[in-house]
């Protein structure tokens, strides 16, 4: 039997993801909604108030800080031992510092009932970021790759420095007051790397920066990246997460698969996030769709969200729609 409406508790945001990710019990499924500002406000003081306005506007009960202050661009690549360029980042890197400033603006303004998280760019995303704007996604995506098996060498020790720059970069992240960490992993789809060279070149950074927020004593949100994924390449990650996200619908494996696959973690999902109801449907279907999502999965360990980023031009109103409809 349900509580009468006098008994039923009141949660603020923070203690209501706390619970959440506890797997305890909540006064409704918290919500986490994220997307891409116009470039002209994903920097400074613009950040701060584009992600300030996403959070109120659209009542998620996560503040998940956006990243565009990206690992630099190293100039022209002629061949493997160009990764040599890529130094090791401190947090005294312009853009490391750049991107501590925006989290401790954000922060300030956010208030105590925000339960925040920053978010962090895996390994692999990390290093496709200092050649990505001269060569496009796709080519250097296949570049890496081609040097890890041609001449692994200079790439991995570029990777060393680069996973030790994403560390130092968690550790201060927490020390300015986030809850959290959204890991943004990348690599685990069947069309780059094989199943071997995912666990000799990725696993063990992405498990090497995960630790960093374990050791923190931040919560890690582990965010799994793009479409026609093997999730199975996750499978011993679930002792370093303590909520999961991915593409649901991006690669046809539904929540119920993920719960299986990580037993001791939250789940984060439920919706498409380029297209489908969020995107397209009328408010009525939206909210059909989430009582649908929540009286399937449950409400513990779960936290109503969407595969990836919404499209930057998304109605708010859409968000919000989403965020109350959890409220049941």
């Amino acid at each position: 039997m349900m509580p009468d409406s006098k008994e039923k508790m009141t949660m603020t945001k923070k203690q209501r993801v706390i619970a959440a990710i506890r797997k305890e019990p909540v006064d409704h499924v918290p919500s986490c909604f994220s997307l891409h500002f116009p470039e002209e406000m994903s920097f400074g003081q613009a950040a701060v108030d584009a992600h300030i306005s996403f959070f109120r506007e659209t009542g998620c009960d996560v503040l998940k800080i956006m990243n565009e202050n990206l690992v630099p661009p190293i100039g022209e690549m002629n061949g493997p031992e160009d990764w040599e360029k890529v130094p090791a980042y401190t947090k005294d890197a312009p853009f490391m510092r750049a991107q501590l400033d925006m989290v401790e603006r954000i922060l300030e303004r956010a208030g105590d009932d925000a339960f925040s998280v920053a978010t962090i760019h895996g390994i692999c995303a990390s290093m496709i970021h200092p050649i990505e704007e001269r060569y496009g996604y796709e080519p250097v995506r296949n570049l890496l790759c081609e040097h890890l098996r041609t001449n692994p060498g200079p790439l991995v020790s570029a990777m060393d420095r680069v996973a030790d720059s994403m560390c130092e970069l968690v550790v201060e992240c927490v020390s300015r007051g986030v809850d959290g960490i959204y890991y943004a992993a990348l690599g685990g789809e069947h069309h780059f790397f094989t199943d071997e060279e995912f666990a000799e070149y990725i696993e063990p950074y992405d498990k090497r920066i995960l630790s960093a927020v374990r050791e923190s004593g931040a919560y890690s949100f582990l965010h799994i990246c793009k479409e026609n994924l093997n999730m199975q390449r996750y499978a011993n990650y679930d002792a370093f997460a303590d909520v999961v996200n991915w593409g649901v619908y991006e690669t046809n494996y539904s929540l119920e698969e993920g719960r299986k696959l990580f037993p001791n973690t939250t789940i984060m999902g439920g919706l498409a996030n380029r297209s489908g109801v969020l995107v397209d449907g009328t408010l009525e279907e939206l909210e059909a769709a989430v009582h649908k999502i929540i009286s399937d999965f449950g409400t513990r360990g779960f936290i109503l969200g969407a595969d990836c980023t919404l499209p930057t031009e998304i109605s708010y109103e859409r968000i919000m729609a989403a965020v109350k409809a959890a409220v049941i």
